[in-house]
């Protein structure tokens, strides 16, 4: 069906008379009457009942007249949503992230994504480092907010902020009435660490740590989720070393404390396919550009 065709008879339908639709449209009154005989004979229904003196719609032409609208209608959504989604203004985007980065940069970074796009739908997956690497090489995600690089060209890294660590103990531990530790005040504590084949990373970061200060961890558990980790720290199973950002999961019965020494930075990470050209994704990335840190502007890229 020509929708050039159905734009003239809603024209006609709506003014019921031939030279004001030509008006309208603007073009004369013959090419419009051909075109609207030309769409009844390949209907093959009256669309118009015409005399010399009006114009009127017939059963099947009050119908037609509404399917037509709908049509149309449709058609110019279609259009508007395709250019939008070109844009990168409409569409979804996925993104994961590793639990104890919900509390910090990335939480921002979403926020002001939605603010600046309120209208991409997007989706949040809490992933392991590893997992998100996964989904990026298998296409199921967007971007990851993770601990660590992939050395991999196919994905591209940037460096978002560097946190510091900080112990988590219970609140009745007789450390806990110190405003900040020694790291060798650990040494004899059985700690609660995530697995090493879940953040090889991260767990090989805290095993140096403590190295540095002397000690090899004693871990008596292991658990996947940070949040998980504080609540076994709360129940009293032992200590644990965490990012500082890992803060935001205040709870009854346990504490943080910083550390007297200076301690090897944990690094949050951002990371896309590199192939990856959606603009719907350039579009986040000049958010996380605008909203990371000065002095970890440099981007970490293995192209």
């Amino acid at each position: 069906m020509d929708l050039k065709k159905l734009r003239y008879f809603i024209a006609v339908a709506e003014e019921l008379h031939f030279n004001r639709a030509a008006q309208k449209l603007n073009i004369t009154q013959p090419p419009l009457s051909q075109q609207i005989q030309g769409l009844e004979e390949d209907l093959g229904v009256k669309l118009f009942e015409r005399t010399k003196r009006q114009v009127q719609l017939t059963s099947a032409g009050a119908i037609f007249l509404e399917e037509s609208r709908n049509i149309v209608a449709q058609l110019e959504r279609s259009i508007k949503m395709t250019q939008l989604a070109s844009q990168g203004k409409v569409g979804q985007l996925s993104i994961a992230f590793v639990d104890s980065a919900a509390g910090g940069m990335m939480v921002n970074v979403v926020k002001k994504f939605r603010e600046r796009y309120p209208d991409v739908q997007l989706t949040l997956n809490e992933m392991t480092s590893a997992q998100q690497l996964k989904a990026l090489h298998d296409g199921k995600i967007h971007v990851g907010f993770l601990r660590w690089a992939d050395p991999s060209p196919s994905i591209t890294s940037r460096l978002c902020t560097n946190e510091s660590l900080v112990a988590v103990l219970p609140e009745m531990h007789p450390l806990a009435i110190h405003p900040t530790l020694s790291l060798q005040s650990l040494a004899n504590e059985p700690f609660i660490m995530s697995p090493h084949q879940m953040g090889a990373s991260y767990h090989d970061l805290i095993l140096d740590v403590c190295e540095q200060h002397g000690f090899q961890p004693n871990i008596v558990q292991e658990a996947v989720q940070m949040y998980t980790i504080v609540n076994l720290v709360a129940a009293g199973i032992g200590i644990s070393i965490v990012p500082s950002s890992v803060c935001v999961f205040q709870r009854s019965g346990v504490v943080f404390r910083s550390f007297d020494e200076d301690t090897l930075p944990v690094p949050l990470y951002a990371a896309w396919k590199t192939a990856n050209r959606e603009t719907i994704l350039t579009h986040f990335l000049q958010v996380l550009e605008e909203m990371a840190d000065s002095h970890t502007s440099k981007l970490v890229s293995t192209v």
